[in-house]
């Protein structure tokens, strides 16, 4: 939960007497596009609502622009509208993004931006989605009804964006219902703000508390002349022509439908298996690992530092040994993992660009509700395929403390990320289908029990799934290649400090004689319970680091090919990396985090001592 003084940090370093531009809007009208262009930056475009969950902000010229959630009206009624509210009535500009195919939607919150008084200007954007709907605008007309000025974009492809930034000394205060502005003129007297007084008109309870006054009780009757005023402006602005239905239309409906929706899911699914877990695991990584790094590199880097320091030595074994900070560490971040993270990210990136995403929600709500969630945490859940970390931050895009607790709580038992999964797919794909799925088959077990558990146990039900589809639309190139790299170099950032202090760790342990104790003290749980090499237990110190490196540790010990799915299992349903264990900690609270920490080695061994005993 995003709460007031999250958005006082994020805002911290914003001058007091900045002007500011905001960028406002319904979800997925390409707010983030915008924010991009103005400022330089890059924050994550997405095609499905929610994408933006935090505050960016950057300057152009002589503003500070500022991104906001997307939300469909100013008000209370959640946590990215508590944000957004606070932000949008701060603004001296707002740029209000308007979604053209959803002009009926997206104008309410239109309206009631120019019902506060405050400066705006709309970027009509997504017109050639309209256009290739059948949908005709009057953009003359609906900028004069409106009293503002109204700029066609399609911003994906740069279009208007120019226009936007050229015109935004034109922003002005809108037309206003008279019967409202008569009630806010009186009001003001008391408020002196604009903004609030109609929030408090409109029974803001956190607005009118700040005032020490009570709510109007007038919102019913305020959201329904300001729905009658929209309707009115639609029926004079839009023509549909469009008279049959069109094969994006289609398709659309198609992923949808259980019918044609599953077997469309598992064809993607295995299209993607087919680039991950056969392409990259085995092709890509067995040239990167195998050639590069470990035929070139690390006898490379070996020669240089052992012309000063002998390998067999204390320092020698912790920089250039078998788990060497400059040997292991490079070859496994650089050699095995990025090639697997960037696949993923790629294939995360089409799936995110073509609209598909919230279709897989839709498809799939009516299952995750039996596990107490809706179909809008397949977005976190999937996401936590490329990083568990940063799923966890998008819980909060969940309607309830409850969705967002089982979530997390799935992603940190049973989602491994993407450099693990490659890890993985690479490890089992040469042992056969049927170890393939008893792998998958297990995890799924383990994912629906807890799900079911959980909503069993915890109080309260799940919430109702509300969605906006967006257009589908062809992934644009541009946007999935930055994603992919922007995400894969913060996966370097994040991930290559900590493996080498994993490394150093490791290293210590081997020259101080600590790591064959440990190795032996934990052996009743690695050979006793779970019947592998006594050498695993360096592969579970490892994972206690980050659980693809443990994954990654596995790969250098011979085992059987049970022993290889058992120990993948164990490592699947592992403590979550370290990383992982901050954000818990303050996404979830101390009580919850311990409660998954340590519910997550319990399961582990739990799950890996009762495959020993039925399968080896």
């Amino acid at each position: 939960m995003m709460h007031c003084h999250d958005i006082a940090t994020q805002l911290k370093n914003v001058p007091k007497n900045a002007k500011k531009i905001v960028l406002a809007g319904n979800p997925n009208a390409g707010k983030s596009v915008f924010f991009n262009a103005f400022t330089g930056m890059y924050v994550d475009v997405s095609n499905f609502p929610g994408t933006t969950i935090d505050i960016s902000y950057g300057k152009y010229k002589d503003y500070i622009v500022i991104d906001t959630p997307g939300v469909y009206g100013v008000s209370s009624f959640n946590d990215e509208e508590i944000v957004a509210r606070d932000i949008i009535t701060s603004a001296d500009i707002v740029v209000n993004v308007v979604d053209a195919v959803h002009l009926d939607r997206d104008l309410f919150l239109t309206q009631q931006i120019i019902d506060m008084g405050i400066p705006i200007i709309i970027a009509l954007n997504m017109m050639d989605e309209a256009k290739a709907q059948g949908i005709e605008i009057d953009v003359d007309k609906l900028s004069q009804l409106l009293g503002v000025p109204v700029i066609p974009t399609v911003a994906v492809k740069n279009l208007g964006i120019e226009e936007v930034k050229n015109r935004l000394e034109e922003a002005k205060v809108g037309n206003s219902d008279p019967e409202l502005q008569s009630k806010l003129a009186e009001l003001l007297k008391q408020v002196h703000n604009r903004a609030e007084a109609l929030l408090i008109l409109e029974d803001d309870p956190h607005v009118a508390k700040r005032h020490q006054m009570e709510g109007a009780k007038l919102r019913e009757e305020i959201y329904t002349k300001r729905r009658q005023r929209v309707n009115e402006i639609i029926d004079q602005v839009v023509r549909d022509t469009k008279t049959q239905s069109n094969f994006k239309m289609k398709l659309s409906r198609w992923m949808v439908n259980p019918l044609t929706g599953v077997p469309i899911l598992i064809g993607i699914l295995y299209i993607i298996y087919k680039l991950i877990a056969v392409f990259v695991a085995q092709t890509v990584v067995d040239f990167t690992e195998g050639y590069i790094f470990a035929g070139l590199y690390e006898p490379f880097i070996r020669g240089i530092i052992g012309q000063w320091i002998p390998e067999n030595s204390a320092l020698g074994t912790i920089l250039i040994g078998e788990f060497g900070v400059l040997t292991m560490t490079v070859t496994y971040v650089l050699g095995l993992l990025l090639p697997l993270v960037i696949g993923f990210y790629f294939a995360l990136s089409v799936m995110e660009d073509s609209g598909y995403l919230p279709r897989v929600a839709a498809l799939v709500d009516r299952v995750l509700m039996k596990l107490g969630l809706n179909g809008r945490a397949i977005i976190p859940l999937i996401l936590g395929f490329g990083c568990v970390t940063m799923a966890t931050i998008t819980t909060r895009l969940l309607g309830s403390k409850r969705e967002k607790f089982i979530a997390t709580a799935l992603l940190g038992f049973t989602i491994p990320c993407s450099a693990q999964l490659g890890i993985i797919a690479g490890l089992i794909t040469p042992l056969g289908w049927k170890l393939f799925i008893l792998y998958v088959g297990i995890i799924f077990i383990v994912f629906v029990l807890i799900g079911t558990l959980l909503n069993l146990f915890l109080p309260g039900e799940s919430t109702d799934l509300l969605i906006d589809l967006p257009p589908l639309r062809l992934p644009r190139i541009n946007n999935v290649l930055k994603k992919t790299w922007t995400k894969s170099y913060a996966f370097i950032k994040e991930a290559g400090p900590l493996f080498a202090l994993g490394a150093l760790l490791i290293g210590l342990l081997q020259v101080t004689g600590a790591l064959d104790m440990l190795i032996d003290a934990v052996a009743p749980i690695t050979t006793g319970l779970l019947k592998l090499p006594k050498e695993s237990a360096v592969a579970f110190i490892m994972g206690i680091i980050r659980r693809d490196f443990g994954a990654a540790g596995l790969t250098s010990i011979d085992m059987t090919p049970l022993q290889t799915v058992l120990s993948l299992v164990v490592i699947t349903l592992f403590v979550p990396c370290i990383a992982s264990i901050l954000v818990l900690f303050k996404e979830r609270g101390i009580r919850d985090a311990i409660l998954i920490w340590g519910g997550s080695w319990i399961l582990a061994f739990g799950v890996g001592g009762i495959m020993a005993a039925l399968l080896l």
